[in-house]
């Protein structure tokens, strides 16, 4: 095959970057947008020696899957992948591409249990950071294009609160009307670099945080103007990040209103959150699976429990009325004083919370001789570095469960633990992110031939009563 060359395709598989994949002539052929079932007539646009990339020219047959996609900026933004086809069938590929990563990643033979379905398709997220750029002398906002940095503008985004959009376009009204610049990242000049904002799911408090390149008195009156048109902002904040880089949050804040906080309820506990605090941006979702590492846990309420990436503290203490004793680790000062406050303010007096590398903290607990009962860890999608699972296996507690964010580093970081000593019992994938291909997956691994362990389901009846779409796939 040559570039241009136009080849009748059908779509067999999906990969997990969303893409439809079909073989011609024994050549993998990877199509954004096409959906299992699709017969195809494909432009090649790249070519590799063992695979090619195309584009669909024409669809012969539509896939049983496919849909129209619900979003009109779909095909230019690259937030979501997977609007193009069913609920069903992006949960059936979602726990596919859980399994594919064990399996040849892991090198592990046992099935995932069903996949935990998300309760909305729609408006789910709880934070936006909106990239601000200038398009024909206006700063405007939006989101990268897939594979760029080149933003694309849009009216709404049906995964994100509509207010989201409102409270930017009033931002970017007074940014213009002002005459304010918007930073350009190919000079790396101008002021205002992103719209950060973060809704509590449960409580409806709004903060906004403007990401600029240095402090500045600009947005002194939009402060007050705005706080007046949405009372549900109770704090707005910049955020300052002069550094010529792609990471979009600097280290300092200055509070414009507010206490630089918000708050919500996660697991029936008080939640404080900041702006450089983990949390999960699906509420309701995350309940879910942090309910099922709960199940995994398997406390009797004696257990001592170290939570590993805790961010706010939202996994740990979701788990503390079950605890003898709990320890948070995080390196986000923020999020360990939060996580602090969060304790406090619900009243537990069993968590401790410590602020540091996970992988640095737990190697020092481990020299301790501190014998946890349970590690729990949340980490970023590179996943446990060496360090932290080298800590894990000298501490050497009964159950260890991960949740992850990233499939093939939780496949790997799983089989590292197996080859010291530990079983794989089980794995769930869970949907927090649908129409784009992220899948959140929880694991547990106990120490191998562990005779008063005993084997647990997360599929109990209580769980079936809240998750009435999950699938079975």
């Amino acid at each position: 095959m040559k570039k241009n060359d136009i080849i009748r395709l059908e779509i067999t598989a999906l990969t997990n970057e969303g893409n439809g994949v079909g073989r011609h002539d024994g050549i993998a052929v990877f199509v954004p947008y096409t959906a299992v079932g699709d017969v195809i007539d494909c432009r090649i646009v790249k070519v590799n020696k063992s695979f090619c990339y195309g584009k669909i020219e024409a669809i012969l047959k539509a896939g049983a899957s496919r849909m129209i996609p619900d979003c009109p900026a779909y095909y230019k933004c690259g937030g979501c992948s997977l609007r193009h086809i069913s609920y069903e069938a992006e949960l059936k590929a979602k726990s596919g591409f859980v399994r594919d990563c064990f399996v040849r990643l892991g090198g592990f033979n046992l099935n995932p249990e069903p996949i935990i379905g998300c309760p909305d398709r729609l408006r789910y997220r709880n934070k936006a950071q909106l990239p601000v750029c200038n398009i024909d002398g206006k700063a405007k906002y939006g989101f990268f294009s897939p594979r760029s940095h080149r933003v694309v503008p849009f009216n709404d985004c049906l995964i994100q609160p509509r207010i989201f959009c409102d409270i930017a376009d009033y931002v970017m009204a007074y940014h213009n009307r002002k005459h304010l610049s918007a930073y350009d990242e190919t000079t790396y000049k101008g002021l205002l670099r992103h719209i950060y904002i973060r809704e509590g799911y449960h409580s409806k408090q709004i903060m906004l945080c403007l990401v600029v390149t240095k402090n500045t008195n600009a947005y002194d009156d939009l402060a007050i103007a705005i706080k007046q048109k949405f009372p549900s902002i109770k704090t707005m904040l910049l955020n300052i990040n002069p550094a010529n880089t792609n990471v979009i949050m600097g280290e300092k804040n200055v509070i414009l209103f507010g206490d630089g906080t918000i708050s919500d309820v996660m697991c029936q506990n008080d939640i404080s959150i900041s702006p450089h605090s983990f949390y999960q941006i699906n509420t309701p979702a995350a309940e879910r699976i942090y309910a099922v590492a709960k199940e995994y846990c398997n406390l009797s309420g004696n257990e001592t429990l170290i939570d590993l990436y805790c961010g706010a503290g939202t996994v740990g203490l979701s788990m503390a009325d079950k605890l003898s004793k709990l320890i948070g680790v995080e390196i986000v000062p923020q999020a360990i004083e939060n996580a602090k406050e969060n304790a406090k303010a619900n009243g537990i007096e069993n968590a401790e919370f410590i602020c540091g590398d996970a992988g640095l903290v737990a190697t020092e607990l481990a020299s301790r001789d501190i014998k946890p009962d349970v590690i729990v860890v949340d980490p970023p999608r590179k996943g446990c570095d060496q360090a932290t699972l080298d800590a894990v296996i000298k501490m050497n507690p009964e159950r260890f469960v991960m949740i992850s964010c990233n499939p093939a580093t939780a496949a790997r970081d799983c089989k590292y633990m197996c080859e010291h000593g530990y079983e794989l019992i089980s794995y769930r994938p869970a949907d927090l992110f649908p129409g784009t291909v992220h899948i959140e997956t929880v694991a547990l691994l106990s120490r191998e031939k562990s005779d008063d362990y005993i084997r647990i389901s997360v599929q109990t009846k209580d769980l079936k009563r809240k998750e009435t779409i999950c699938q079975e796939v």
